[in-house]
């Protein structure tokens, strides 16, 4: 295994963006109808390459009645799309209260002996060197030989999670860490609206009513509240759930993930935060779904998402009250539905969906801004080809659903393989058979213990998350052999050393220093660039 697995990038060379701003694109004028983290993120990436072109993008946007953003992470997806668009952390972050991600801790999903808690790191190009020892520890011990093979031992984001300290090495440690970041979705929302103006993203507020169509059902223009008709080549719906395009206009069909996964609604209220500031997420398990807590720089924002068939708003709210020790507080709670599926075309006629309009995967990973950025990003690939025909649209599509699907199964893994028994929640998510074929065969191959990389790697199952994060999964979750049906270790299956994986990981820990002390120190320039101040 190496580093290939762990490329979260897509940024342009310069090169490139030469090359591709010489290539003419079949469309004049792109309209993205709805602003927020999606209208705006579709915006910057479409910009960055075709406003050179001389393709006019204008975002819609009905005013929005100013709210507090839920807390929100990302996966390091995002830090590839700031790099892509050169601007740095000291500019965006102290304008979002974004803090730096290792990784996620999952507290509370296993019941079993050792297993209670686990920790998915985002990757590093120190697990190449501790890569192969997890890999071959975790297999050796699905086949009944008593070693370690907790993912948490493995990897320097968790000692890093754990300590509270930013994946940001010194000068002279040359290891880099693929990171996330937590942020206010609102706030970001903003920055981004202000950077797409900078770079000629036109703007317009205005409430929008509906979309009309041409003689071959395709979007023809869409139309104010005012009744004015604005006219475009590509239309893009990022409207959320209500999919003003995507469905109301066009009809598109929804294939639904309820039967999947069960969770369609959440809970959220903020609660203060201290000086010591985590770098991870935490998701952990309650009675009826899970909880998240976030860290932003101001707050941590949490969370909890839920079934609503398994109780009520109400009861859901009282739980996470509990939780946070809020239940005589005045803070009030935010409740949102989800809609959890995806369209079946992302991509139709001239329209395309982005964001919530094309579908969501609850927010257990953090993949809302990958769908939104891969989308985009692929979008822009076929746009600069030329290749807008039917074949493109099937292709497109299937490059889409292929990542909703393979994603869709890494999130439900966490769910079929839980074994806490407390509430009829757990035992049906424990029991649920409406798994996909490629699932179920690798689940399947762990079972026999047999290496699940080739069917990973093979299968649409990949398209979602790399093979680590499948070994980080099924080990961190305990589906070994009782421990009572282990086996003394041969001297093959014991060959590793993890004295020496303990050693590397804690010298290298030392080269980083704690997450609030580095936000500290996250230089900002003033709007005259003439003196350097300090974020917090």
């Amino acid at each position: 295994m190496t580093a290939t697995l762990f490329n979260y990038s897509y940024s342009y060379t310069a090169k490139q963006q030469r090359n591709a701003a010489r290539t003419p694109v079949p469309v004049r004028r792109i309209v993205i109808v709805g602003g927020g983290s999606a209208g705006w993120m579709v915006a910057m990436i479409l910009a960055r390459s075709l406003i050179a072109k001389g393709v006019a993008i204008s975002v819609l946007e009905s005013p929005a009645v100013g709210i507090i953003g839920v807390g929100e992470g990302s996966t390091p997806w995002l830090r590839g799309f700031f790099d892509g668009l050169g601007i740095e952390e000291a500019e965006w972050m102290p304008a979002c209260d974004a803090t730096y991600k290792c990784g996620i801790t999952f507290a509370g999903w296993s019941t079993k002996p050792g297993f209670e808690s686990y920790f998915h790191p985002f990757a590093s190009m120190l697990d190449n060197l501790t890569m192969t020892q997890f890999v071959h520890n975790a297999e050796a011990r699905i086949n009944g030989a008593d070693v370690h093979a907790h993912p948490n031992r493995f990897f320097i984001a968790s000692r890093l999670a754990e300590r509270r300290l930013a994946p940001k090495p010194d000068s002279n440690f040359p290891f880099d860490i693929w990171h996330g970041y937590h942020f206010d979705s609102v706030l970001l929302g903003q920055f981004l609206h202000k950077k797409a103006l900078e770079r000629g993203v036109t703007y317009r507020a205005c409430h929008l009513s509906h979309a009309t169509l041409d003689s071959e059902g395709a979007i023809a223009a869409v139309v104010t509240a005012e009744g004015e008709s604005i006219a475009a080549d590509v239309f893009i719906d990022c409207t959320g759930f209500a999919g003003l395009l995507i469905d109301k206009a066009l009809k598109t069909p929804f294939v639904s993930f309820a039967n999947n996964l069960f969770n369609d609604a959440a809970v959220a209220m903020p609660t203060p935060i201290g000086t010591s500031i985590p770098s991870e997420t935490v998701s952990t398990a309650l009675k009826h779904g899970w909880a998240w807590q976030i860290p932003l720089t101001s707050r941590f924002g949490n969370g909890y998402v839920y079934s609503s068939q398994a109780c009520s708003a109400d009861q859901a709210e009282a739980e996470l009250r509990e939780r946070l020790g809020l239940l005589d507080s005045p803070t009030p709670a935010r409740h949102l539905k989800m809609k959890i599926g995806r369209v079946t075309q992302h991509w139709n006629k001239n329209c395309l969906a982005v964001g919530l309009s094309q579908g969501f995967i609850e927010p257990l990973e953090a993949t809302a801004l990958l769908f939104i950025q891969q989308t985009a990003a692929t979008f822009l690939d076929f746009l600069e080809r030329g290749d807008l025909g039917e074949a493109a649209h099937a292709a497109f599509n299937k490059i889409v659903n292929d990542r909703f699907e393979g994603t869709r199964d890494y999130i439900v893994t966490h769910y079929k393989t839980n074994s806490r028994s407390d509430t009829e929640y757990w035992r049906a998510n424990a029991a649920n058979l409406n798994l996909s074929d490629p699932l179920k065969q690798l689940l399947s191959a762990w079972m026999s213990g047999r290496s699940i990389a080739p069917g990973v790697r093979q299968q649409a199952i990949g398209s979602g998350y790399p093979v680590f994060s499948w070994y980080s999964i099924m080990a961190g979750m305990g589906i070994f052999p009782d421990q009572r049906d282990l086996h003394a270790p041969s001297a093959e299956e014991a060959k590793y050393n993890l004295a020496e994986i303990d050693n590397l990981i804690e010298r290298s820990a030392t080269h980083y220093r704690s997450h609030h002390e580095v936000l500290k120190r996250i230089p900002l320039r003033d709007t005259d660039d003439s003196l350097q101040v300090y974020f917090w």
